[in-house]
């Protein structure tokens, strides 16, 4: 049959079926039920991001109200599942639903709840990910002072998790751990910057490596130059993903077991090399989305067998009770895509042995096969909670690798050869011939005369804050050139009128503030905290950092006149607030209500308590704050800071759109239908806006327009004023007219730009 022009994909693989029933990896009198699960579509799982305090409210939301329509309705004659709660996952934070994405956006009834489920994910108050790729992070055990490492990170949905734990604590605003985040593909790199923005964390950097390859770095202690080991690592690697054959349909067509024998080296040279970067007593969690035991138990039997007693399997039978496991094989064969099997690496023929490697065998002996546990290994089954396939094993360090059994040192004399060779060693088949990493005793004068000059340019630029990617032509091999990180310098003119505008506390971080350009305009400052900046200084030359940072003040064209060219940024807002101790006006829930549902409200408006606190204050960028109070439960209970801007005679928020409709959500103001008559109103504004330029370039007059675009959206806004704030309000009549004059300017101004055949489709901020 075909579907939407599309061949339907028959969900039938016999080479499939026949491998892993050989396997065993489902339980007898299981398989028919495991086979028809894989055939059904996947249920979209959504998880709300605990490290917000508003993560209880949105919970709130979602049960009382959201869900709560969701009963009794029918769509197509058939009756809506209620979603469920994940009953492993902690705190009610991660629910999933039978609802399709089809049914979700073609529904009227749920197109309020699919309104509500894509403005909290732009937002970053919600992730939709699979369930199963919510348990390495819980499994990791994360608390805030942890460095951590996620070694294969696009798209980013793990990351996020990471980012929360970090921040369990919302009253620290730099927690002392991080998370360094790493991807192969340059490409993807962006799409994980893009997830980890919505979190607004100082803590994580976005870097761009070969996992099996990436390199060891350096950090300062107290004035010691010391690797970096890593507290948790998360080694979710590139995998087969025949875990994901509800979700990725291809897979039916496409599986052969040529993709697990091909992955498999890969796999055990990415394990090898976290497992490097592992402190001792740190965790390892190493997952999969596939169900081959190639990709997974010989991946886990290999590290452990040359690891020589390094490592153990953790027993993890005791956490995240509720969700159902098997546990991990200790027997397997291996099969090629024609169908023939080997049962150990004797019996492969010489022709085969670059295809097969012995890694992908179990282990012989008895004892140390009992020795490794290899069933404390997660193996997640579709059929057992509605999901998809999966693979855990969590590793835990208990002392040097034994190819690394000093730990290596770096040595001011030779800062660039500790790299060097780790890079050298990762690169070896089996890590068991590595180089240990041993002080070169004798040197000749030239490359010491070299590398005296490499150490003082590298100071230099150290120095001056600048961390940036080496003059080097190398460099090029990667994506796109990033812009350089500069660490605004202490004595930096800069600074001076920002601390004083906003009365900045003195133990305000300042050396951690950095901008993206060395010369011109400071147009942004960014934060991150004194643990990446450590990061970041130290290994410039030898890392390729995508992003880090957020975006805590932007500069403002006539700022400097209200005594600050610098106005605060939203999306920093929670980390600097700590630190502001001027310019912040408490006010009440019906204030934060006018504030974003009105683009420009006059300060008559707002309560008297707000209009006193304005009254003495000069112009510029503000805080404003929401208190809850406990004695009104009805009230939003969780406490908010917006940026916001006091103007002459009037005072307005500067936030996001979606965050805006967040807020409001919060507050029980209804915005769904607020929504879809703002979209009206845009798209009569934009029809509005191609008579208007027609009329211009005739030399009409346009004020009758106008005239008559105001008495019809008086008129659509009269129809139904009890709906909500946003449509009531006389000053957005007043805003859509300005908009219309500004929409006018801008497609003026673009029409003039393309006619100068200027292209500002690249222009970077």
């Amino acid at each position: 049959g075909w579907a939407g022009g599309y061949p339907e994909i028959v969900k039938e693989n016999e080479l499939f079926e026949r491998y892993y029933r050989e396997l065993g990896i489902v339980p007898a009198g299981e398989w028919d039920a495991f086979m028809a699960a894989l055939r059904e579509p996947l249920p979209a799982t959504l998880r709300i991001t605990g490290y917000r305090s508003h993560a209880k409210e949105i919970l709130h939301c979602l049960k009382e109200k959201y869900f709560r329509e969701l009963q009794d309705l029918e769509v197509d004659g058939q009756k809506v599942e209620m979603p469920q709660s994940l009953s492993w996952y902690p705190e009610e934070l991660a629910w999933h639903t039978n609802l399709s994405r089809k049914i979700l956006r073609k529904s009227p009834q749920l197109e309020k709840f699919h309104q509500f489920l894509v403005s909290e994910t732009e937002c970053g108050n919600i992730s939709r990910q699979e369930a199963v790729s919510m348990i390495p992070p819980l499994l990791l055990n994360v608390s805030p002072h942890h460095k951590i490492l996620d070694m294969c990170a696009a798209p980013g949905s793990k990351t996020a998790q990471l980012i929360e734990m970090l921040h369990a604590d919302m009253d620290v605003p730099f927690p002392k751990g991080f998370v360094i985040a790493n991807d192969v593909d340059n490409k993807r790199c962006y799409l994980l910057v893009h997830q980890a923005k919505r979190l607004n964390s100082p803590c994580i950097m976005v870097v761009n490596h070969d996992a099996s390859s990436i390199p060891n770095l350096q950090i300062d202690v107290d004035g010691r130059k010391e690797i970096l080991f890593y507290d948790r690592i998360l080694c979710d690697v590139p995998c087969s993903g025949d875990g994901t054959m509800r979700k990725n349909i291809d897979v039916w067509k496409k599986w052969t077991t040529q993709n697990s024998l091909q992955l498999h080296g890969l796999q055990l040279r990415i394990a090898t090399r976290g497992v490097e970067q592992l402190a001792e007593g740190g965790r390892m969690v190493y997952s999969t989305c596939s169900l081959n035991p190639v990709e997974n138990e010989a991946v886990i039997a290999s590290l452990l067998e040359k690891s020589q007693g390094a490592l153990e399997l953790a027993d993890v039978s005791s956490e995240l009770p509720g969700l159902k496991r098997m546990p991990g094989i200790t027997k397997w064969k291996v099969m090629l895509k024609d169908g023939q099997w080997f049962e150990e690496w004797k019996d492969v023929p010489s022709n085969r042995q670059t295809q097969i490697r012995p890694t992908m065998f179990p282990v012989k002996d008895e004892e140390k096969l009992k020795a490794m546990n290899l069933e404390r290994c997660l193996r997640i089954l579709p059929h057992h909670q509605n999901t998809g396939g999966f693979f855990v094993a969590v590793l835990i360090k208990k002392s040097p690798m034994p190819w690394n059994k000093r730990q290596p040192k770096v040595h001011q004399k030779l800062p660039q050869r500790t790299g060097d060779t780790e890079v050298t060693a990762t690169n070896s088949d089996n890590g068991s011939d590595c180089i240990t990493e041993e002080p070169i005793l004798a040197e000749n004068e030239e490359s010491k005369k070299m590398q005296g000059l490499q150490n003082s340019d590298t100071e230099q630029s150290k120095k001056e804050g600048v961390c940036g990617p080496p003059p080097s032509k190398k460099m090029k091999l990667f994506g796109f050139k990033e812009d350089p990180f500069v660490f605004l310098p202490e004595d930096d003119p800069l600074f001076l009128p920002i601390q004083k505008f906003y009365a900045l506390d003195p133990s305000f971080p300042k050396m951690n503030l950095l901008t993206r350009t060395q010369e011109g305009k400071k147009r942004q400052l960014y934060m991150v905290s004194k643990e990446l900046r450590n990061v970041l200084l130290n290994n410039s030359e030898k890392m390729k950092v995508i992003n880090t940072g957020i975006k805590v003040w932007s500069r403002n064209s006539d700022g400097e006149q209200f005594g600050c060219a610098f106005r605060l940024a939203q999306e920093g807002i929670y980390t600097l607030y700590p630190f502001i101790h001027a310019r912040i006006i408490n006010v009440c829930i019906e204030d934060v209500k006018i504030l974003l549902t009105q683009e420009n409200p006059f300060l008559s408006k707002f309560s008297n308590e707000t209009q006193k606190k304005v009254k003495d204050m000069a112009m510029g960028s503000v805080v404003l704050k929401y208190d809850p109070d406990p004695e009104k439960p009805d009230d939003l209970q969780c406490p908010i800071v917006l940026c916001g801007w006091q103007g002459k005679t009037s005072l307005r928020a500067f936030v996001p759109k979606n965050e805006r409709l967040h807020y409001l959500r919060m507050m029980g103001v209804e915005v769904f239908k607020a929504k879809r008559k703002e979209e009206e109103l845009e798209n009569k504004t934009e029809e509005e806006v191609q008579h208007k330029l027609a009329q211009t370039e005739e030399g009409m007059d346009v004020e009758d327009k106008e005239h008559d675009l105001v008495t019809k959206m008086e008129a659509e806004i009269g129809e139904d004023s009890s709906q909500s704030p946003v449509e009531s309000s006389a000053m957005e009549i007043e805003n859509k007219i300005e908009d219309l004059d500004q929409s006018s300017k801008n497609a003026t101004t673009h029409i003039s730009k393309e006619s100068k055949g200027v292209d500002t489709s690249n222009v970077k901020d």
